[in-house]
């Protein structure tokens, strides 16, 4: 897997893009004894993302700016802060000397995309080429700490297609899929994880089915159809605009549409980019204070720049 962190003017300053997750097919398939679900999801990376920059500066600053930084904490509950802070600790101080971290977040918040798990991990990979430190972005020791910051955060570090299981630590990087032309919509409701995993009924549900070596469109919308995402149901009690997004997404006539993670954003699979776009338009027209984006999937940063 090639090093994804993208290095601007110098070795002094990092940008790394953090797409955003979508989970194509989530299954919870059981619960462990210290009370984490374990998972078997299918998930893919799409062009919609924010951007983590990293500076070498004569002390510790954090800004975070865009249209939905208002919602994000500035103080050490920051996941950024925590890669940040985790890696010192690994490393020492004088390995990692001070460093100014701006965070574009265009990404809505809370929404099922893996916003704040793939700003982590941008952050880790940003902050492993500044500091020059010995980890690439597929080797043990970065995954054992994204594990440490978040279930989601080492695959947000792979950002491929992948089905991930365990609690977020089993990842096989999938190839040759198709590139996917999506539609993302979001009410703006916000969903919280914890309380999505509390309301679900069932906790052992079965497995994903063998993925399909090679497919084409048709065999991977059929193939989804046949999957589930346990934490819908669960979410859409909690969430009610969630049935907004998906009627809203059904009258643009997707081949496939569902909720991601644990909501509250929904995806629709269309034929194409363009017919993606202009059912984002469509959406957008009538609902325009939504989050509303045409994507489309990529298997590395550098496709989504």
């Amino acid at each position: 897997m090639r090093d994804t962190a993208e290095t601007v003017a110098n070795t002094e300053t990092v940008s790394v893009f953090a797409p955003a997750k979508v989970n194509l097919a989530l299954h919870v398939t059981g619960r462990r004894e210290d009370g984490y679900h374990t998972l078997e999801t299918l998930a893919v990376f799409v062009s919609a993302g924010d951007r983590l920059t990293a500076s070498l500066a004569t002390a510790d600053r954090y800004e975070i700016v865009g249209p939905n930084s208002g919602s994000l904490p500035t103080h050490n509950d920051n996941l950024e802060l925590k890669a940040r802070d985790l890696l010192r600790a690994e490393f020492g101080t004088p390995n990692c000397p001070p460093v100014a971290i701006r965070l574009e977040k265009h990404l809505p918040v809370a929404a099922g995309v893996g916003g704040g798990s793939a700003d982590a991990a941008a952050t880790l990979l940003a902050l492993c080429r500044l500091w020059e430190l010995p980890l690439t972005t597929n080797s043990p020791e970065l995954i054992r700490l994204a594990l440490s910051l978040g279930a989601d955060v080492p695959m947000c570090l792979a950002s491929s297609t992948l089905v991930a299981s365990g609690v977020g630590e089993g990842l096989k990087l999938i190839d040759n899929w198709p590139t996917l032309a999506m539609v993302l919509v979001n009410t703006g409701e916000k969903v919280a994880t914890a309380a999505v995993f509390s309301e679900l009924e069932d906790h052992h549900n079965p497995s994903l089915a063998a993925l399909p070596t090679t497919p084409d469109l048709e065999t991977l919308v059929s193939f989804l159809r046949s999957t589930r995402n346990d934490l819908q149901p669960p979410a859409m009690a909690i969430a009610p605009s969630i049935s907004d997004a998906l009627t809203a997404l059904d009258q643009e006539r997707p081949l496939f549409m569902r909720m991601t993670g644990s909501g509250a954003t929904c995806f629709g699979i269309f034929r194409s980019l363009s017919d993606a776009n202009n059912a984002a338009k469509s959406i957008r027209g009538r609902q325009p204070g939504w989050y509303v984006e045409a994507v489309h999937t990529v298997e590395s940063r550098e496709e989504a720049t």
